[in-house]
């Protein structure tokens, strides 16, 4: 092509102009790409995820898990929210960025040949930039759905889906049956297939699709895992839980706020205990690693600010309950952005209950494909007695935002909070 890309920014804007608006979902883009690569994913041992919601917490809590054990560990996840380097960490920083510069400079004309999509080609640098840093273990989580996800070129250790809910139905299908399908695809034979959703129809469903699959062993967390005494505190989440490695119930703390907490940290220790002997670790051990576990943008907080990249009624409704327990001053101001093809009404239904008052407005990275309008949410939330109010300039309705409350919750998706934290300069926790 003859293009010259000689920083950082330039090779994004480049990576990003493979960004169609549309998912083209399938896997032999990625693999001939991977295939040029000398396929670098086979040079580490993998754990993957999958999931509505939950993959970031379960990744983040594993990847502590796996440093636990003295490995070098990468983690792959998306989207990112300021910095696209947040996707790919190894032991916890970012890759580096002249990396990425080399390796789209060198692979610029493979990418046009195959026609690779921004995931596809992000998700083959990523693995290839892991292999070439000698990590010896990577958590991969999925961009979307499963099945025909460009991560699915993995031949995983264990395979992990977290909780199951309607979102992306476009491309995933209507019901939380056609979902779990899509889910299930990355399930392998050999492999142990973990099951962190407590859904008894749920999990029976993918327990199904893991044992047509051959994966082995096949576990439920609800059924192996006990979890109970959940207590939620300003300073993260304790419970209690059995493991099958222990006679009695242990208590554990995580430093991520919120009920469903305890079941995604369950999930993480559920899916090391699966990987078998040579990534034990005792209880002490699981203990001292959770502790040290960070993830921006799950009820972040940052000084009278909540960061949350809710995106679907099930993040808004576990955000309410959150917000429920921990109870953080008053009056409470949610910035709302939401992408147009998400049922933004059932999500502002699940927060109206505990948001004294919603400023409406519009993220400034979010895809002009998929822009909601605000002032048709006014109209939703005034029909239906929520105190709300539309400040379409970003910059502005952070400070509206900050003139009407003690505490403000920015929420609705990533592009929400990215931008917000970019602006108050509250840069993600990469360590």
């Amino acid at each position: 092509m003859g293009l010259a890309l000689n920083d950082y920014r330039q090779a994004l804007d480049y990576l990003f102009a493979r960004t169609t608006g549309e998912s083209r979902l399938g896997l032999d883009r990625t693999a001939a790409l991977l295939a040029l690569l000398g396929d670098p994913h086979r040079r580490f041992v993998s754990f993957h995820i999958a999931g509505t919601n939950g993959k970031g917490s379960v990744a983040a809590t594993l990847d502590a898990f796996l440093r636990e054990c003295g490995l070098r560990v990468a983690r792959y996840t998306s989207p990112h929210l300021v910095d696209f380097r947040e996707r790919m960490l190894i032991d916890g920083a970012p890759v580096d960025a002249a990396a990425i510069v080399t390796f789209i400079e060198r692979w610029v004309p493979a990418i046009e040949r195959i026609g690779a999509t921004f995931f596809e080609a992000t998700t083959a640098m990523a693995f290839d930039l892991f292999a070439s840093a000698a990590a010896d273990v990577a958590v991969v989580e999925t961009g979307l759905g499963g099945r025909l996800d460009a991560t699915n070129v993995v031949l995983p250790r264990v395979a992990g889906v977290t909780m199951i809910g309607i979102d992306h139905t476009e491309y995933l299908g209507s019901s939380l049956e056609e979902i779990a399908r899509e889910k299930a695809g990355i399930f392998k034979r050999g492999a142990a297939a973990v099951i962190g959703d407590p859904d008894p129809r749920v999990s029976g469903w993918l327990a199904s699709h893991a044992g047509a699959a051959g994966a082995a062993p096949i576990v439920r967390v609800a059924d192996s895992m006990a979890v109970g005494a959940i207590t939620v505190h300003p300073d993260g989440t304790r419970f209690q839980c059995v493991r099958r490695t222990e006679r009695g119930p242990l208590s554990f703390h995580t430093p991520l706020i919120g009920y469903h907490q305890a079941a995604n940290a369950a999930t993480a220790i559920a899916m090391l205990d699966a990987a078998g002997p040579d990534y034990a670790l005792d209880s002490s051990r699981v203990a001292g690693a959770l502790s040290r576990v960070a993830l921006p943008g799950r009820f972040h907080r940052h000084e009278r600010f909540i960061f949350d990249v809710a995106h679907n009624v099930a993040g808004a409704e576990v955000l309410a309950s959150t917000l429920q327990a921990v109870s953080p001053p008053r009056p409470v101001v949610a910035l709302v952005t939401v992408l147009r093809d998400k049922d933004w009404r059932g999500m502002l239904a699940a927060l109206a209950p505990v948001v004294d008052h919603f400023v409406l407005s519009v993220a400034p990275t979010a895809p002009a494909s998929r822009l909601w309008d605000p002032g048709q949410a006014l109209e939703h939330a005034r029909a239906n007695g929520w105190s709300a109010e539309v400040e379409p300039e970003f910059d502005a309705a952070i400070d509206r935002a900050v003139a009407r409350g003690a505490t403000v919750v920015v929420t609705g998706s990533f592009h929400t909070v990215g931008d917000a934290m970019a602006r108050l300069q509250a840069t993600p926790h990469a360590g």
